[in-house]
């Protein structure tokens, strides 16, 4: 089957802006943290698995701002939902930015342990603090703020080249595939409400504390701290925020000795802690302390010229067998 001209068009417009495109890769080891830069600290131990993270999530991202809204084409949150019943996604897709999954040993008795038990994890975007998708963006419609380091993106400037799900070490940005005009769609950590004095919505509805929003250095030195705490003793966990007056006390269940996201990928501005090792749970062991910029570059450079050539190759093997048919 040959290709048209209006997709050899599109495909030739595609590959030219990507060759014609100047962006300079960064190659610093680690970028300093924006000193008001915003995350989130989910601690597995605290989570319930209610998912009311994923239901406030598309809730509030589905209004003017949210990163499930396009403006002249918005959907709902009543729509969102299959039948309008009961939304029950497996993965992260264009329709769920948050999402909460579950590791299970053995008899899957007990939590937060590995042999015969289970733990939850909640996944969404990790705002690294030196962003592979932003770094191979080829026109900067991935972007991190330089103030609270939220890494967020342009619609109207993506034009699908999803090189950024190819360089996230994470698996992170999702494809609009049901979309006529597509584009990626990732978490922003709620950043349309920061301007009403809002947050996160995973953070402001979450009704345990597992999941707390706050400045990057408050959640890294909370983080710090529940990892010296003795397993059996209490301890006065805080609900939403990282420096909030609302309290919920709970014995402290055993952590691994690891704070995911203090130096992955270079460092990210949501932090995890769990009773159980992050290989478990879904995290690539593999993802090293290095910058991923550093290690993407040298790969992504070298694709829109294997497109261009492909697209070449392609048009040839088109012109020969037509005149051949012809």
């Amino acid at each position: 089957m040959g290709i048209n001209r209006r997709d050899f068009l599109k495909l030739s417009a595609g590959s030219g802006l990507l060759l014609a495109s100047d962006v300079t890769p960064s190659f610093a080891a680690t970028k300093p943290l924006p000193p008001n830069a915003v995350g989130i600290l989910y601690d597995a131990t605290l989570c319930i698995g209610c998912k009311a993270c994923m239901v406030n999530c598309k809730k509030y991202n589905s209004i003017p701002g949210g990163a499930l809204y396009k403006k002249g084409r918005g959907v709902p949150y009543e729509h969102i939902t299959p039948n309008k019943i009961y939304d029950s996604p497996s993965d992260l897709s264009s329709k769920t930015l948050n999402i909460i999954k579950t590791y299970k040993s053995g008899t899957g008795v007990n939590k937060d342990t590995e042999n015969n038990g289970y733990s939850f994890i909640k996944m969404h975007c990790l705002h690294c603090l030196d962003p592979a998708c932003a770094s191979v963006c080829p026109v900067g419609a991935m972007h991190k703020d330089p103030k609270s380091g939220v890494v967020s993106y342009d619609s109207k400037k993506c034009f699908g080249c999803r090189y950024c799900q190819m360089a996230c070490p994470f698996g992170i940005p999702k494809f609009e595939w049901e979309s006529a005009s597509p584009s990626i769609v990732k978490c922003q950590l709620c950043h349309h409400r920061y301007k009403d004095g809002g947050y996160s919505a995973c953070c402001e509805f979450c009704p345990t504390g597992a999941s707390i929003f706050g400045k990057v250095t408050d959640l890294r030195n909370e983080a710090k701290r529940r990892l010296k705490l003795t397993p059996g003793t209490y301890y006065d966990y805080p609900l939403n925020t990282v420096n909030s007056s609302m309290k919920m006390p709970k014995k402290v269940s055993a952590y691994y000795k690891h704070i995911y996201g203090l130096e992955e990928a270079g460092g990210t501005q949501y932090l995890f802690m769990a009773g159980v090792s992050f290989d478990k749970l879904g995290f690539n062991p593999k993802v090293t302390s290095q910058a991923y910029p550093d290690l993407t570059w040298s790969y992504i450079t070298k694709v829109p010229w294997l497109i261009g050539a492909l697209i070449i190759a392609g048009a040839a093997c088109h012109i020969a067998t037509r005149d051949k048919a012809e």
